[in-house]
């Protein structure tokens, strides 16, 4: 082979190789026929699979750039080696798996996020031994498990000598998603920790699992099932990944995320376990003042002018339509709906100018929590930045 041939394959295999987008594959724990855990209404399986579909949607919007994959996008019952392979397979930069914890205890409660390792406590060891149980539910699981019993603590045996290539990088993103999600909800921290999940296991890259709260606890279960909590969830898990992201491009010298993508998100108000979430009114939204009249009932703002683009503030994605004088709107009688397959779409401030709504935002500081910029442009969502280089 010539040096000019081998030239050229060493820039193609570079080329290969930059254009790798950096993939994250978010695995909803659990699932058709496995429940996971149950509370007094609600199950874990579908708590999971909300906070991941609006995970991924917060990712894919902000961060075009990156690839987002599920091991489940519906209610459907995915092994625990399949979820692995599913992450392998795609060449996953990050594995984040989401689930719901449950005790005998009703007043447990808390955030805790896990990597892979021995379980140092009795009550690492429980967490693990409720989740590795779904095996129980495979057919053939002995021999596709090699033996492993979820049930005993001598199979468990085998963690102490495992080495995990990616451990501080599993822990470093575990640290971040869980100081934003206490901070986020205001709930107890119950610190990063180890445990030997089967789901992790198998896994070559980076790996956390996510236990976002107590279904057991009767105030932990509402905050769960409440679509404004999920959000926040969601959010701050997103800001925990992304200042993960930003470490590795600060310790690895390069970047990763376009900069126009990676805009900074205001963390929701907290939210504590002694105080119920309203079911339908959001924690965030304040009361009016007294001085202040009732908001008359809303109407959809015109349609944008589409033959160039359009600036608008996002301001809310829910999984059910809201009426347009919701209280969440506090108001604004320029509030936009845009349907789409994780749910509804809320904007304010629609403008051709982006320094308009800009300014918007900065004069609305925290009334919308985690509002953002968007830009359309003949109808379809396009880069801001771009969007800005190319007027």
């Amino acid at each position: 082979m010539s040096s000019k041939h081998i030239l050229t394959l060493l820039a193609a295999c570079a080329l290969a190789v930059s254009s790798h987008a950096f993939t994250i594959v978010i695995d909803a724990g659990h699932g058709a026929h496995d429940a996971g855990a149950v509370g007094s209404f609600s199950k874990e399986k579908n708590i999971n699979l909300r906070h991941a579909i609006l995970l991924g949607d917060i990712i894919k919007e902000r961060n075009p750039e990156v690839k987002v994959i599920y091991t489940r996008d519906k209610d459907v019952f995915v092994e625990l080696n399949e979820r692995a392979r599913i992450a392998n397979r795609n060449k996953a930069d990050l594995f984040v798996s989401i689930h719901t914890n449950s005790s005998k205890n009703k007043s447990a409660n808390g955030i805790e996020v896990f990597t892979l390792g021995a379980s140092r406590s009795k009550e690492n060891m429980e967490v693990a031994m409720l989740e590795n149980s779904v095996i129980l539910m495979e057919e053939d699981h002995e021999s596709k498990y090699q033996g492993f019993d979820p049930n005993s603590t001598d199979s468990y045996i085998m963690f102490e000598f495992m080495k995990d290539q990616y451990s501080q990088r599993s822990i470093a993103c575990a640290d971040f998603i869980q100081k934003e999600l206490v901070e986020s909800s205001g709930r107890y921290d119950r610190s990063v920790r180890q445990a030997g999940f089967l789901v992790l296991r198998a896994t070559s890259m980076p790996s956390i699992l996510i236990e976002l709260g107590f279904i057991s606890n009767k105030e932990e279960e509402k905050a769960l099932n409440n679509e404004d909590k999920q959000i926040a969830n969601a959010e701050a898990i997103y800001r925990g990944i992304i200042s993960y992201i930003h470490d590795l491009e600060k310790k690895g010298g390069k970047a990763i995320l376009k900069e126009s993508q990676a805009e900074t998100v205001t963390p929701a108000p907290a939210d504590t376990a002694k105080a119920a979430p309203a079911a339908e009114t959001p924690a965030e939204v304040q009361k009016p003042a007294e001085t202040q009249k009732p908001a008359e009932e809303a109407k959809p703002a015109p349609k944008a002018d589409t033959t160039g683009t359009v600036y608008k503030l996002q301001i809310l994605v829910s999984s059910k339509k809201r009426s347009l004088n919701d209280p969440i709107f506090k108001g604004r009688k320029d509030v936009e709906e845009l349907k789409e397959n994780v749910g509804y779409k809320y904007f304010i401030g629609s403008s051709t100018n982006y320094d308009e709504v800009a300014a918007l935002k900065s004069k609305l500081g925290n009334t919308f929590s985690g509002a953002f910029i968007v830009a359309y442009k003949d109808g379809k969502r396009v880069n801001v930045t771009a969007s800005l280089k190319n007027k």
